[in-house]
């Protein structure tokens, strides 16, 4: 589909664009649900100056801020993972990219996840290159997270530490080595409905496996913390618009779900999405699993109907 069909989409009445989006998600990827769990391994401390972001050090947030944390703390984090019915474990880290020291201590801790612990490991380590990247596939790691965050012509009004071009040939190098690609990014940045639609029609184009959709919460001490959230309808409509445009990639709905969404999180799995992250953010603490797992019997009940 082009931009401007897409366009008129959205003037569907809601009902129509999530039964259209859900029927997409039927065909396309059916009922697979795909829990994803993440530990943050490095925090704060950031030199760039993503707006949006509490990990800033430009920014004056209230959390915590620590070094690469020890191998055995990320194994165990791993091992919890799985306990709680995750299939993907992430780890991340701040920063733009890892230095030697930290990519050799992520290497080690990757093949010990990997070997010992069987699940599939992913990375969101910054813009590494080409080798380092394999080396890390090479270990283990199976997906590379690597969010472009909006579309090329919004991304100066958030980023301008790094170039867009850079995050593209980050994704472009993690493909090349054969890993898969984790890419999405994050609605209600202050973006167009016309940037939304660029950032899914490049991710298509970038061929990426998997999109989380983060919704942003303004973080006090950010640059954004006074914007105001989006609301539930427009997220909703922006996950139809994902799941039409990308079709048979994963879409999940990340950080922001519970504060957007509320008690009609639901919907954003009528609306399309098949995955969402379980057991908290980065800075941000999520719900506690056992509601996220009646929530994942409810999404459930609803794709048998």
């Amino acid at each position: 589909m082009q931009k401007a069909e897409m366009i008129d989409l959205l003037k569907l009445p809601l009902i129509e664009l999530v039964s259209l989006a859900n029927k997409v998600r039927e065909d396309s990827v059916g009922s697979n649900l795909e829990l994803c769990s993440i530990i943050n391994a490095k925090s704060g401390l950031c030199s760039e100056d993503c707006r949006f972001c509490a990990q800033s050090a430009r920014h004056n947030c209230a959390i915590d801020t620590y070094p690469l944390r020890k191998k055995s703390e990320i194994i165990e984090a791993a091992k919890r993972a799985k306990e709680t019915g995750a299939k993907k474990f992430g780890i991340v880290t701040s920063g733009n990219r890892l230095n030697d020291k930290e990519l050799n201590t992520l290497i080690r801790t990757v093949s010990e996840i990997k070997n010992k612990i069987g699940i599939e490991v992913c990375g969101s380590l910054g813009a590494l290159e080409k080798n380092e990247l394999a080396r890390l596939r090479q270990a283990g790691l199976s997906r590379y997270h690597h969010n472009i965050e909006t579309s090329e012509n919004f991304y100066p009004q958030i980023v301008s530490t790094h170039s867009f071009e850079q995050r593209v040939n980050t994704i472009k190098a993690a493909k090349e080595v054969g890993l898969e690609v984790c890419s999405g990014g994050i609605i209600g940045l202050g973006e167009s409905w016309g940037d939304r639609i660029d950032m899914a029609l490049l991710l298509k184009e970038l061929n990426v496996d998997s999109v989380p959709i983060n919704l942003l919460i303004p973080v006090k001490g950010t640059a954004f913390e006074n914007l105001r959230p989006i609301s539930c309808l427009e997220a909703v409509k922006t996950i139809c618009i994902f799941r039409i445009i990308l079709k048979d990639k994963a879409i999940k709905i990340a950080a922001g779900r519970e504060t957007v969404l509320k008690d009609f999180q639901a919907m954003g799995f009528m609306a399309g999405a098949n995955g969402m992250l379980i057991g908290g953010y980065l800075t941000v603490k999520g719900r506690d699993v056992e509601q996220d797992y009646r929530l994942v019997e409810e999404i459930g009940k609803i794709w048998a109907e």
